[in-house]
């Protein structure tokens, strides 16, 4: 397993509209578990594969949230909101390619996805809490949706223009 650079707006690939999956291969899986040991290490409770400069639809997270670090993964291949709650939850999410920027955002409280699972078996779940919110921010990415676009205009633009700046300085 290795470790994944994890890249950051204003990058391109995090506006991407990301290709299904159609086979489960021994690489695939092994990016599984890359993408895995990426999450845990960044650390975060989620991570979609743009965020790893790989425009394609697969989605990993834990949102387990233990106190005796016991790990729950969960990985989703193309992933699709099936159904949504009308009753509405706020959390402050934070994004892995947006660092150290936090916001309150609004969503679905409760959410049914469709996915295939690492074997490939088509699933659906019913996901909740933390987890409703962080499974509808990482199919977010896959359609190159970010957690910015829900704010405003000028939060968004602001953000937006910090990272650019940041960016460029480092290029210098």
């Amino acid at each position: 397993m290795a470790l994944k650079e994890i890249i950051t707006i204003p990058d391109p690939v995090l506006r991407e509209n990301c290709s299904p999956i159609e086979d489960i291969t021994p690489e695939l899986k092994m990016l599984m578990q890359d993408m895995l040991e990426t999450m845990y290490d960044a650390p975060g409770v989620g991570l979609a594969a743009p965020q790893i400069n790989i425009p394609i639809r697969l989605i990993v997270m834990d949102a387990a949230q233990k106190e005796d670090d016991e790990k729950e993964p969960i990985i989703m291949i193309n992933p699709k909101i099936l159904s949504s709650s009308d009753d509405l939850s706020v959390y402050e999410e934070g994004c892995l390619s947006i660092p150290e920027y936090f916001a309150e955002v609004e969503r679905p409280a409760i959410v049914k996805v469709g996915y295939r699972d690492e074997e490939g078996k088509e699933q659906e779940r019913e996901c909740e809490g933390l987890l409703g919110t962080v499974v509808q921010h990482e199919i977010d990415h896959l359609d190159g949706v970010l957690f910015i676009d829900y704010l405003s205009k000028l939060r968004r633009d602001r953000v937006i223009k910090k990272f650019a700046k940041a960016k460029k300085s480092i290029a210098i």
